[in-house]
């Protein structure tokens, strides 16, 4: 259900970039800006695991240096049919997670030291199998999909009065239309780009629940990184926003319309699956 739901967002993403390009700028415009947005989420595609990496100051473990993570993930990654993904410790006491990567053959997964600290070895297993799941799910490249066309719908956007009211126009939008969809264009594809996202967390939530074995261990480690995420800064988050949808709890402090903008489902609703999938009728933590 959750693969048909997310084909459909694509859908409906696909559907508004085509539909803004059109109205804004006939065909040649929509061709023009389809491929400078391609080129640039292309860059991006190729590197962003390094870019991520770097925006983090994720610095690069081995077995050597962190036997107990390296020898985590190791298990886990046998246990999802995966190539062993790099390993990564980012300097914050915010617990929090995240996976990286065009593909499992070059993947990353990523942990912060606040994570190592607060989680003992059944909740760390729950995060890393999740973020695990992430890459055997190939959700990065999703991701990438939504974002090519975002930024599509984004660039059309921002050159909508330059497309839109030229005098050989054929825009029946008039100023007024076009001014709507300079606003509301960009701001649909977001709405549209989280929807994506939140559907793929609850597939990496079941994933990684069946990759370690134990749904409650994911679960209680969703609980505790959200009860004590929120009294700690991120600040390498903070100061890059557009990377929070890959962390396994959404790593901003945010108020105000923060349910419409959230990245990441409901933790509580999160927890709730996880629970009936291991069959627990307790809805009280754990111990």
């Amino acid at each position: 259900m959750n693969l048909v739901r997310t084909g459909l967002l694509l859908a409906a993403m696909t559907g508004l970039f085509l539909a803004v390009g059109y109205l804004l700028a006939g065909e040649g415009g929509l061709l023009i800006a389809f491929f400078v947005a391609l080129a640039m989420n292309g860059f991006a595609y190729w590197n962003s695991d390094k870019m991520v990496l770097r925006m983090h100051n994720a610095r690069q473990v081995t077995r050597d240096q962190a036997p107990e993570l390296f020898g985590l993930v190791e298990q886990l990654v046998r246990n999802a049919n995966l190539p062993m993904p790099k390993v990564y410790i980012l300097e914050t006491r915010q617990p929090n997670a995240f996976a990286t990567g065009r593909n499992p053959e070059n993947s990353a997964v990523a942990v912060t030291r606040g994570l190592m600290e607060a989680c003992d070895a059944e909740e760390l297993a729950g995060v890393i199998a999740h973020e695990l799941a992430h890459i055997k799910n190939r959700d990065t490249l999703t991701m990438t999909i939504t974002a090519t066309l975002a930024g599509a719908i984004g660039f059309l956007s921002q050159f909508a009065l330059f497309f839109g009211m030229g005098r050989d126009s054929r825009n029946p939008l008039g100023l007024i239309g076009t001014l709507a969809i300079m606003i509301l264009a960009p701001l649909a594809a977001m709405l549209v780009q989280m929807a994506i996202s939140r559907t793929r967390e609850y597939s990496a939530d079941r994933m990684g629940a069946e990759i370690c074995g134990r749904p409650v261990w994911l679960a209680r480690a969703l609980q505790k990184i959200e009860r004590l995420a929120k009294g700690a800064v991120n600040q390498p988050a903070e100061r890059n926003p557009a990377t929070a949808h890959l962390f396994i709890i959404n790593p901003l402090h945010i108020g105000g319309l923060s349910g419409l903008f959230r990245t990441h489902p409901p933790t509580a609703d999160r927890v709730r699956r996880l629970q009936e999938l291991a069959g627990v009728t307790d809805r009280g933590p754990w111990a």
